[in-house]
């Protein structure tokens, strides 16, 4: 009788760890976030925390630390123009691995450096 209890809580636990396993390994992962200065150490050019993000959500935090208006556009999407002292935030999604240009749009700002390229995993 122990041996036919200990297979069907073998066989329960076997049936159970089926449906958990993969619900799992779906689990969402939080979402990243990067810190952007713009305008610091000089006024056409940007910092980020992170050159690399896995693909997924990612959050940017700019912060204007210029004397000059920015903006920071990325896959398509941008922030409003942040004034001097000012920040905003941007969340963008990028679904697959590859190089992301950025830029900032204000004329004549990327052609004088206020650009770079991001990595996605």
């Amino acid at each position: 009788m122990s041996k036919i209890r200990g297979a069907i809580l073998g066989l329960v636990v076997a049936f159970a760890m089926t449906w958990a396993l993969p619900a799992l390994a779906h689990q969402s992962r939080a979402a990243a976030t990067v810190s952007v200065t713009a305008g610091k150490p000089a006024e056409f050019h940007f910092t980020l925390s992170a050159m690399s993000v896995k693909h997924g959500s990612v959050t940017f935090n700019v912060s204007n630390k210029g004397k000059l208006a920015h903006d920071f556009w990325i896959n398509g999407k941008k922030t409003p123009l942040i004034q001097p002292g000012k920040s905003a935030s941007l969340t963008v999604s990028f679904a697959k691995a590859g190089s992301f240009p950025y830029k900032c749009t204000v004329p004549g700002h990327a052609a004088a450096g206020m650009k770079g390229t991001l990595k996605v995993t």
